[in-house]
């Protein structure tokens, strides 16, 4: 039994504009813990709050929340806020149907439903649909959620996949589709998969061993495995394909083609690149083809026509374009839609392929035939995202959805051989989008980049500087930010909020130099990307240093702890969210050393732990000075990106920040990297928003 700790506090006084009153932290222990990198001591005081099973690190977690739920349950508007919001999101929400067997799919949420619902009904027939499958029924609490929906070649059969309490850990459960009933036991420890039918008979999974002597949530995850697994039989008995200690790779995934007489699969050492294996189902003693071996290139399969495979990738094309290869001759690749200036994006449906072209981060679709012929542009209804443009060879129709950040997602069915489009379904939100202006803007980074950012807001407002406004930002990994409509981001623009969201280094908007000038040493690229937009905004009136708040999750978590350690001075708020904030570390957690590629490592050499000692956030708070108020979130099962970075950051923060105003962290129970329901996404966005406004000292018009 560990031992349990007396927490002290320690007593600040915090004017928080036009309220004041006693915050309360508490003291976290220090421990004299210190490592050594190429010959440097590097002290790690809360090297404890790793242990995320220890009875200390539980304690500390209660006495956290207990601080930050007191401060938030003190924001006059909070309750009015949460209405809002709630408010916004309580429209019907309907999926693009899909059809399988005899019968059309679709997902379909009321409104405030934690999870959307599958229904069905006959396709073609007008007889009103019956629920397939009911997430709001695997758990009281809303904190058991479906993660993906897999039929069988004819359908007759399905699998889906659950998660629990938010953990990337997955549970796969068989059906059968027409009585609904549970077929088999559960399998269990499944990780960073799919599901891919091979017939009825059974089909192929992903996962890693599960950490014996570590949490299970926070344990170190290296080596992924490919399972088949036949109906009818135990998980312990289901076949290893590919990986484990012989074929050792971190992620690995298995989809069988669907003539189903191929699996392709893709495996990688990072989540940058991965390599192609492709074996003849048909023929027992077939071997794996290799049809790529660059680790560092990404390539993906989209498309096949017998033994000719169709690849998007980037290799010899930084702006991707689409190749077939042959098994025949898996060495010699033809392209099919050469490079552009723009990036590139591949989708099939029909038989036909829909490249999504990115310009300046905005959609631009075209249909090509399958020997590479162009056959039309898509009209889309205005600048924004579309996404989907996806069916199965013999469809006639596909569907695909539209947004911007001030339009809606709608969804548009579209006709493959005629290129008519027709709405679909549009939503009826609360929301005029006539009263709103979102535009792109150009700004120019420190070293004279030029970066694109958008900013939307309200026409009535005036640029007098004094704007609450949200600069929200990503960078990295190859992620795109485009834009998307979000009803909650209402709430803090009809109030006379504004919403700026940069296009920064590191991530996929323009391609793989993009990307890789925002990563390992390029990375500081990235923050100044992000300070310049704020400097960009302040500069032209949009807002003031006493008016900025920062948000950003995850890998934009680490933007933004970077950037408020940098220029403290430069933000109001800041809300880093589930963030990669230890970065001497982050490689030791679940599968974090798969994000070397874009990171690097201080194992990597001195020159590289150096450059990651200077920005890693959790050892830039070293000094004592005022920081922003800052509302640090994360997730108890979070094991994507352990909240152990969080608790370390908080940590320092709360003993080095001078001044009054607070820095808190929000630690959500039973969720992950990300709300799991529709109501922790709510409380969220109304405790974010609230923690904003009040410390800018704005009380919204509610």
């Amino acid at each position: 039994m560990k031992r349990l700790i007396t927490l002290i506090t320690i007593v600040f006084i915090v004017g928080c504009q036009n309220n004041s009153y006693e915050l309360n932290y508490p003291q976290t222990r220090e421990s004299d813990h210190i490592d050594t990198y190429h010959g440097v001591s590097v002290s790690d005081p809360y090297r404890w709050l790793e242990d995320d099973m220890s009875d200390e690190t539980a304690e500390w977690v209660k006495s956290q929340n207990k601080v930050t739920f007191n401060y938030l349950d003190k924001i006059r508007f909070r309750k009015k806020l949460k209405k809002r919001i709630k408010t916004l999101n309580d429209y019907e929400k309907i999926g693009a149907p899909f059809k399988e067997g005899n019968y059309e799919y679709f997902y379909r949420n009321d409104g405030l439903q934690n999870h959307s619902v599958v229904y069905r009904k006959v396709f073609g027939s007008d007889e009103s649909p019956e629920v397939f499958l009911d997430p709001n029924t695997f758990s009281n609490d809303g904190t058991v959620a479906l993660r993906g929906l897999f039929f069988s070649k004819d359908a007759s059969i399905g699998a889906y996949m659950i998660t629990e309490g938010g953990s990337d850990w997955r549970k796969i459960i068989v059906i059968d589709t027409e009585t609904k009933e549970i077929l088999e036991d559960t399998l269990k420890d499944v990780k960073f998969s799919g599901v891919s039918w091979r017939g009825n008979d059974g089909f192929y999974y992903s996962s890693y061993d599960k950490p014996k002597d570590n949490s299970a949530l926070s344990g170190k995850t290296q080596l992924h495995k490919l399972y088949y697994h036949k109906l009818g039989t135990s998980q312990s008995s289901d076949k290893l394909i590919f990986g484990g200690e012989n074929q050792p790779n971190r992620y690995i995934s298995g989809s069988v083609t669907e003539d189903q007489n191929y699996l392709v699969i893709s495996a990688a050492k990072n989540t940058a690149g991965n390599q192609i294996y492709v074996t003849d189902l048909r023929n027992n003693k077939s071997q794996f083809i290799q049809l790529q071996n660059d680790y560092f290139a990404p390539c993906n399969f989209v498309y096949n026509e017998g033994s000719t495979f169709y690849l998007y990738t980037n290799i010899g094309a930084p702006n991707f374009r689409l190749v077939s290869v042959t098994l025949s001759n898996p060495k010699r690749w033809k392209d099919v839609i050469k490079e552009k200036e723009n990036v590139l994006n591949v989708s099939v449906g029909g038989g036909y392929f829909f490249a999504n072209y990115l310009v300046d981060a905005k959609s631009k679709i075209e249909q090509y035939n399958t020997k590479g012929k162009f056959i039309r542009e898509v009209k889309l209804p205005a600048l924004g995202s579309a996404g989907g443009f996806y069916a199965k060879k013999n469809d006639e129709e596909l569907y695909y959805s539209f947004s911007s950040y001030v339009y809606p997602n709608t969804i548009y069915k579209y006709n493959i051989g005629s290129g008519e489009s027709i709405l679909y379904e549009k939503p009826e939100i609360d929301f005029q989008s006539e009263d709103y202006v979102s535009k792109q803007v150009f700004y120019e980074s420190k070293d004279g980049t030029t970066v694109p950012m958008f900013i939307t807001y309200n026409k009535s407002i005036e640029m007098n500087g004094k704007n609450p406004t949200i600069l929200y930002g990503y960078g990295g990994f190859n992620i795109s930010i485009t834009p998307r409509f979000n009803s909650t981001n209402i709430a803090w623009m009809e109030n006379g909020g504004i919403y700026a969201v940069p296009n920064l280094r590191g991530g996929g908007e323009y391609g793989e130099k993009w990307h890789n000038a925002g990563i390992k040493m390029n990375k500081q690229n990235v923050f100044d990307d992000f300070i310049a937009a704020a400097e960009y905004l302040i500069n032209e009136n949009y807002t003031s240093s006493d008016y900025l708040a920062i948000r950003g999750g995850s890998n934009g978590g680490l933007l933004v702890g970077a950037s408020m350690t940098q220029r403290p001075d430069l933000f109001k708020v800041a809300i880093p969210a589930v963030g990669v904030l230890d970065m001497l570390r982050y490689h030791q957690f679940t599968a974090g050393a798969g994000w070397s590629y874009d990171y690097g490592t201080a194992q990597d050499s001195k020159e590289m732990f150096e450059y990651l000692y200077r920005y890693s956030p959790v050892h830039a708070v070293r000094n004592t000075k005022s920081y922003p108020a800052t509302l640090v979130t994360t997730s108890d099962h979070d094991d994507r990106v352990v909240p152990a970075h969080s608790f370390k950051f908080i940590s320092g923060l709360q003993k080095y920040h001078v001044g009054s105003d607070p820095v808190l962290i929000r630690i959500q129970t039973n969720a992950g990297h990300g709300s799991v329901s529709l109501d922790q996404r709510i409380e969220l966005s109304a405790d974010v928003f609230g923690f904003i406004w009040k410390n800018m000292g704005i009380a919204p018009k509610l």
